[in-house]
């Protein structure tokens, strides 16, 4: 009980953090062996887990346990889909596709926002913060590699230009964390489901090795 919450979520989570960072598609693409087809496959596959993330805030924005975490500074759709047309090409929409693990990623996500609003903070918290820190090297590997304009177009997912201060603002999530409305039980509840979350993106990475695995 003396634990902050925010540190026994990251401690508990941190297998399944890591097998999700040292995934081998995610180490094609860092290491160049893969190409900006896969980076943009990439993308389309997060415009799909974001939508279910931030069609929820609506609905959820009054929620006394999910509302504190709906930060408009955080929001990616928008960020996204100018990437995607960046990337795509201004037709984007009809060309873009979810794998299947994608697909089971965003329904448990629509799942939680429409059933379990603390189920929801564990996504929150493990897709934000997580682009929020490590999205930073792909952007710098995105840019270096492919010939993006530092912050521009292709790229701007991973730009939080509402953040100012991205150390503070993490130190302020995580304060929102050990100060979550729940209850210990559904604390552990919420531990699994961030697992339940690592292992979905792990998932998505998966399925993309496979469908790029003749290129690496």
């Amino acid at each position: 009980m003396d634990t902050p919450f925010s540190t026994l979520i990251r401690t508990a989570s941190h297998e399944q953090h890591t097998e999700a960072e040292t995934s081998t598609f995610m180490g094609d693409l860092l290491g160049g062996t893969l190409g900006v087809d896969a980076y943009t496959r990439y993308t389309e596959q997060l415009w799909f887990v974001y939508k279910a993330l931030e069609d929820g805030i609506e609905r959820l924005a009054d929620d006394p346990v999910a509302g504190p975490f709906l930060r408009a500074e955080l929001a990616r759709v928008p960020e996204l889909e100018r990437d995607l047309a960046h990337l795509r090409g201004p037709d984007w929409r009809e060309r873009v596709t979810a794998l299947p693990a994608t697909e089971a990623y965003a329904a448990r996500i629509e799942e939680c926002v429409r059933e379990w609003p603390a189920g929801y903070v564990a996504h929150h918290y493990t897709r934000y913060l997580g682009d929020l820190s490590g999205g930073q090297i792909i952007r710098d590997k995105a840019e270096r590699t492919w010939g993006f304009a530092r912050k521009g177009d292709g790229v701007r997912f991973y730009v939080f230009e509402g953040v100012g201060n991205p150390a503070a603002f993490k130190r302020q999530y995580r304060k929102l964390l050990d100060a979550i409305a729940v209850d210990e039980l559904e604390r552990q509840r919420v531990v699994a489901e961030c697992k339940r979350a690592f292992s979905l993106n792990t998932a998505v990475f998966a399925a993309l090795g496979e469908e790029f695995s003749s290129a690496a």
